[in-house]
């Protein structure tokens, strides 16, 4: 059994995060030491190290609660899984393509700038005026 600084330790999740997703359920509660300190076994490891990844993947709060359900079903159909990756891989893409074009904007303004005063500087003009932007609507990264 592990100590929850062990844990941590073990899986790079830190302390408070491993209480938050037992919080939320994502974790089942930890069992407790006679002194009350949470001890942790090796099925509480493996979970934490299925959501860390997951999380290192982008997947929402949401979706891993679902995967982690999945999982706890083994002989199911994976049906479920591929549309929940599947998903993610969706939103992966489209953060890629808007990265691209904030990308290609920055480039374009540092193209722009003639390395003269702050008062003709190419990239303080466009950040103070958004239609100077090619691309009007970068949208949340």
């Amino acid at each position: 059994m592990l100590s929850i600084g062990k844990l941590s330790a073990v899986t790079g999740v830190k302390v408070p995060t491993i209480r938050y997703y037992e919080e939320i359920g994502l974790l089942p509660e930890a069992e407790r030491s006679a002194g009350n300190q949470r001890l942790y076994g090796v099925k509480a490891q493996e979970r934490l190290a299925f959501i860390r990844h997951s999380r290192e993947l982008g997947f929402p709060l949401d979706d891993i609660r679902e995967l982690l359900s999945l999982s706890d079903q083994p002989d199911m159909s994976c049906a479920a899984a591929d549309v929940i990756a599947t998903r993610q891989l969706g939103s992966v893409k489209d953060r890629i393509m808007r990265l691209r074009a904030l990308q290609q904007e920055l480039e374009r303004m540092l193209t722009q700038c003639a390395q003269g005063t702050i008062s003709d500087c190419k990239v303080i003009e466009a950040l103070g005026n958004h239609e100077n932007c090619l691309h009007a609507s970068h949208g949340e990264v």
